[in-house]
């Protein structure tokens, strides 16, 4: 069965999504921003926000970076309706902190708090704080025991276990279940551990950007897997570049492009601090575009009607959340608010 389609944004915990110096787009990543971005969005009609989790800039180190936990928290109590999905890297919270603070921040939103497991990339911000860099999948065998035990807790049940990683003895925590059993869990990346992990314990699989055959290839893959409980559902990531004519369209694309061919510092330094073995890298380098967690890979630059046609194709896919990117962000976000969504029936 498919789901109602929901769409979301991404915040702007690090700034444009696109290139850096656009001056269409002054670099912000500020709390006043990032608080108004989410406060419109919610006005618009998106249903959700995902708050990116970076200690320090992943582009660039000099440059501002908003905290993912805290932010999240603020963005709680100062909506209603939207759904804030915070990111985590397991290696930096223990399972009985992080449990806590995210049932706090659930009952602080009333019930529309959800988080998002990725496995860690950045190397650089692991290792400078004096944390070892599990390799590959260890990182994905650590995030499942990190991830079995937070669930528990937050499900309000008595937990203790003693595992590889963690040792927990008879700990519960409170508030819990109020406005339901538990905030939502979603799940990033695409390896082969990340697949089994999602099958196992997620409630949402959320794929890069990428073309319509490959996201269908990944649902197929995943689907097909013993699971317990309901169904898993999935969200994809994407960056939206929409006008009245296809041609436009492209100007617009083409414009960011070259924008985007002038951070050449900020491609090296990701690629210095990227584990080589993370998939997204690798999927990444199949297609040119710009945009982060593959952009505009998924092929929404078009026309209004356009990009709400292939929005359809992927929601009949299986598609049920998609997490857009704009360029500049706040004025395309709510054109596409204005000509995209209400030609996307569902």
């Amino acid at each position: 069965m498919t789901h109602p389609l929901r769409i979301g944004i991404w915040a702007l915990v690090h700034g444009n999504r696109a290139a850096l110096n656009d001056p269409e787009e002054p670099y912000d990543a500020s709390w006043p921003r990032n608080q108004a971005l989410v406060q419109e969005a919610e006005s618009l009609g998106y249903d959700c926000v995902l708050v990116a989790q970076h200690t320090a800039n992943p582009h660039k180190e000099s440059l501002d970076q908003l905290e993912a936990w805290t932010a999240a928290a603020a963005m709680a109590a100062t909506t209603s309706r939207i759904e804030i999905i915070a990111a985590i890297k397991p290696m930096l919270y223990h399972p009985v902190v992080l449990a806590k603070m995210a049932l706090q921040i659930e009952h602080i939103s009333q019930g529309r708090f959800a988080i998002n497991l990725v496995n860690a990339w950045n190397q650089r911000e692991i290792v400078n704080a004096g944390i070892h860099f599990l390799e590959h999948d260890a990182r994905y065998a650590y995030g499942a025991e990190w991830l079995e035990c937070v669930t528990c807790l937050m499900q309000g049940e008595r937990l203790s276990h003693h595992g590889a990683h963690f040792q927990i003895e008879d700990y519960m925590l409170r508030p819990a279940g109020t406005f339901r059993p538990r905030p939502r869990i979603y799940v990033g990346g695409e390896s082969e551990p990340a697949r089994a992990l999602s099958a196992a314990q997620a409630d949402v699989w959320f794929i890069n950007g990428q073309p319509l055959p490959d996201v269908q290839a990944l649902i197929a893959d995943v689907a097909r897997r013993p699971r317990p409980g309901e169904p898993l559902r999935y969200g994809l990531s994407a960056f939206v570049i929409a006008r009245e004519t296809e041609a436009e369209a492209q100007a617009a694309y083409e414009r960011l492009l070259a924008l985007a061919a002038q951070d050449t510092d900020i491609k090296a330094y990701v690629k210095a601090n990227t584990d080589p073995a993370v998939v997204m890298r690798q999927t990444m380098a199949k297609s040119i575009r710009v945009g982060t967690n593959g952009g505009t890979a998924a092929g929404l630059v078009g026309s209004y009607d356009q990009v709400a046609q292939r929005i359809a194709a992927f929601h009949a896919a299986g598609i049920e959340t998609l997490l857009l990117q704009f360029q500049p962000f706040e004025a395309e976000m709510r054109r596409f608010a204005r000509h995209v969504r209400p030609r996307i029936a569902g």
